[in-house]
């Protein structure tokens, strides 16, 4: 028998979901939920959104390993492939400061070449592993600084001569003697040729890249430092005699001294503007110019000019020291034109090979 529930009672509710409890699903909803389902496979996979693509960047590692114990120096992480070899010298120095970059010289293999710095790892690279060799090159100098070095002593040792000061020269043998025009011209051409040089170096010639050792310089520098200190002493000496057919033989030899430094300043000019445009393509060409027109002869016609400034400078002065300095100069020219014309041959074998290095016919 059913007792009917007091209308004064609490009701307790019947929903589940009051209670948080999950509401079951009836049999036509869970029949939607199918259909729903079927039409979404039947429209296909939904496909998922591309992901980014990152590029992978291969990185090197150089082992930089001494050339002589061969133990490992260090190694260079993290290279990228665009990386040159000055690049990795520079890491190096991070690594090791107490040698910089252009103290540094990078092997491929113990005994090959020295690597440009403008050569790129990747092409090193047969592996993600690279082994360099380590030299080191000795204290260095850039090519301005060795060569502003170099020029600049004779300038300023061969006027100390000219003015002939009290501790080099008699003073008064000195006030007695007349000087000889020879002299002062002697001074003026001198002057200017390492006037010239300095001013190349510093306005015209474009040096490469790459230093040279400190030793080099000083090799240089006493060659032509000591060398200039015999040829102005003679040439300044109170005692000084001037050239056997005077008047004529000075200035012939003069004027051929002038022209000399003429043509090799515009043969460095032309050089240096073929290195400025880029042009590497040709042998360079003559001008208008009538000095450049050497170029149709000899492939290293600044050798040739200057080993006749000297020539020229001798026979202006008619002395022993600077015939002999003379002499060596011409036979290093040729030895440098000889090297040069090599690599011109290899370069522009059409336009070079029936021209001399630096004297036509000779050499």
């Amino acid at each position: 028998m059913l007792r009917r529930q007091s209308p004064g009672a609490p009701r307790h509710s019947r929903d589940p979901a009051a209670h948080g409890a999950a509401l079951p699903m009836s049999h036509n909803d869970s029949r939607s939920f199918f259909n729903l389902s079927q039409l979404v496979l039947s429209a296909g996979q939904i496909k998922p959104s591309p992901a980014l693509k990152h590029s992978k960047i291969n990185y090197f590692e150089v082992e930089i390993v001494d050339v002589q114990s061969k133990k490992q120096i260090c190694i260079v992480d993290k290279v990228p492939p665009a990386s040159t070899v000055l690049d990795v010298k520079h890491k190096f120095h991070k690594a090791c400061p107490q040698w910089y970059p252009s103290r540094v010289g990078l092997q491929l293999e113990r005994n090959g070449p020295f690597l440009k710095d403008s050569i790129s790892i990747q092409s090193l690279a047969v592996s993600s592993i690279i082994t360099l060799y380590f030299t080191d090159l000795g204290q260095q100098v850039g090519w301005t600084t060795f060569f502003l070095t170099e020029y600049t002593g004779p300038l300023l040792i061969y006027l100390l001569f000219y003015i002939r000061l009290s501790t080099i020269y008699d003073q008064v043998e000195s006030r007695k003697s007349f000087r000889h025009p020879v002299v002062h011209l002697a001074c003026f051409c001198h002057c200017l040729h390492y006037i010239r040089h300095l001013l190349e170096t510093l306005f015209v010639h474009k040096f490469s890249e790459g230093h040279t050792p400190l030793k080099n310089m000083i090799k240089g520098c006493a060659f032509y430092w000591g060398f200039t200190s015999w040829i102005a002493y003679y040439i300044n000496h109170p005692r000084y005699t001037p050239p056997s057919f005077g008047h004529k033989q000075v200035s012939y030899a003069a004027l051929a001294f002038l022209m000399c430094e003429a043509g090799n300043h515009f043969i460095n000019v032309a050089l240096a503007h073929q290195t400025n445009s880029g042009n590497r393509t040709c042998f360079p060409s003559p001008t208008y110019n009538p000095f450049t027109w050497l170029f149709l002869l000899v492939s290293c016609p600044n050798y040739t000019y200057e080993a006749g400034s000297w020539i020229s400078f001798t026979v202006m002065t008619q002395t022993l020291p600077v015939g002999i300095f003379a002499f060596l100069m011409v036979i290093q020219m040729s030895l440098w034109a000889q090297k040069k014309h090599k690599l011109y041959l290899k370069r522009f074998y059409p336009e070079v090979r029936r021209k001399a290095a630096m004297i036509p016919i000779i050499f």
